[in-house]
C-alpha cells in the first residue's frame, strides 16, 4: 500500500512538473524575480559605486562598502535580502496560480476523478513547488556569484567565494523565506478557487496588511506578539540574520525576531501552509 502510495506521489509529481515546465507565466515570474535580483542587487549599486554617488539607490553606503557588498563574498548576504518582500510576493503570485488556475480551468475536476488519491495529487502539488523553490533559489545563488566575480575582476578585486558554510546559511534562508511565501500562495488558491482573488489577496496581505499592522503595533504594543510572529516579519527577520552592513535596510528586512526564532516560525508556517492547501482541496467539493 505504501508502495503504490509512493508509486502515485511520484507519477503526480512528474505531471504537475510537466505543467509547470509548460506554463509561461511560470517561467515569467521566475525570469522576473532574477531579472529584479541582478538589477537591484548589482546594477544599480555598481552605476552608483562607478559614479561617485551614494544616493538612495545604494541605501547611502559609501563607495569602498559598496564594492564590497559586490563581491564574490558578499552574495550570501546580498540575494537574500530583496526575498523577504519583492521576491516574496513573485513566490507568492506563482503559488497562487498554480493552485487557483487549476479551479479557473477546471484542472482540479479532471485530475481528482483519475487514479492517484486527492492527497497524492495535491501533495505533488506541494513537493512540485518546493523544487521550483531550491531549484529558483540555487540558480539565483550561481546567478549572483557570477556577475559579482565580473564587478570584482573589472575592479581588480579578489575573488574570494563566501565560506560554504556561510553559502550554505544563504541558500537555505532563501529557500525558507521563498518556501513560505510560495506555499502561501497556494493556500490562498485553494482558500479563493481561483487565480485572480488568490493573486489580489496575497499583494494586498504581503504590500498592505502586515506593514499596517507593524504600525499600528507601534501605538498599540499589546499586539506586538501577534505582529512579531506575523509571516512578513518572520521573512523579514530572517533575511536580517543575514546583514552585516550598517545602514538602512532593503524593505522588508527587518531586524525582530533573531535567526532561530524566525527561522522556527517561518518553519511552522511552511508546514501550516502546506496542510491547509492538502486538507482543503482533498475534502471540498469542487462544484
Amino acid at each position: 500500500m505504501n508502495r503504490l502510495v509512493l508509486r502515485d506521489l511520484v507519477a503526480s509529481t512528474k505531471a504537475e512538473m510537466l505543467r509547470l515546465r509548460k506554463w509561461p507565466a511560470f517561467w515569467i515570474l521566475l525570469g522576473t524575480w532574477i531579472l529584479l535580483n541582478l538589477t537591484f542587487a548589482y546594477l544599480f549599486n555598481y552605476l552608483a559605486y562607478t559614479s561617485g554617488e551614494s544616493g538612495r539607490m545604494s541605501n547611502g553606503l559609501p563607495r569602498q562598502a559598496l564594492l564590497q557588498q559586490m563581491l564574490p563574498v558578499a552574495v550570501p548576504e546580498v540575494f537574500t535580502q530583496g526575498m523577504a518582500m519583492f521576491g516574496g510576493a513573485l513566490m507568492l503570485i506563482l503559488g497562487a496560480l498554480t493552485v487557483g488556475s487549476g479551479y479557473g480551468w477546471g484542472t482540479w475536476k479532471t485530475v481528482f476523478t483519475q487514479r492517484p488519491s486527492r492527497v497524492s495529487t495535491v501533495a505533488a502539488v506541494v513537493v512540485s513547488l518546493a523544487v521550483v523553490v531550491v531549484g529558483l533559489v540555487c540558480v539565483a545563488f550561481v546567478a549572483d556569484i557570477a556577475i559579482a566575480g565580473l564587478v570584482a575582476v573589472s575592479e581588480s578585486q579578489p575573488l574570494t567565494p563566501p565560506s560554504l558554510d556561510r553559502a550554505l546559511l544563504g541558500i537555505l534562508t532563501g529557500i525558507v523565506i521563498l518556501g513560505m511565501w510560495t506555499l502561501a500562495g497556494a493556500l490562498i488558491g485553494a482558500i479563493a478557487r481561483g487565480p485572480a482573488l488568490a493573486v489580489g489577496l496575497g499583494l494586498v496581505w504581503v504590500l498592505v496588511v502586515e506593514n499596517l499592522l507593524r504600525g499600528v503595533a507601534g501605538i498599540f504594543p499589546p499586539i506586538e506578539v501577534i505582529t512579531d510572529h506575523l509571516p512578513g516579519t518572520a521573512a523579514g527577520s530572517l533575511a536580517g540574520a543575514m546583514r552585516t552592513v550598517d545602514g538602512p535596510a532593503t524593505p522588508g528586512v527587518l531586524e525582530v525576531l533573531s535567526r532561530n526564532e524566525s527561522l522556527v516560525v517561518l518553519v511552522s508556517y511552511l508546514v501550516l501552509f502546506a496542510g491547509g492547501t492538502i486538507w482543503l482541496m482533498r475534502g471540498r467539493d469542487l462544484v
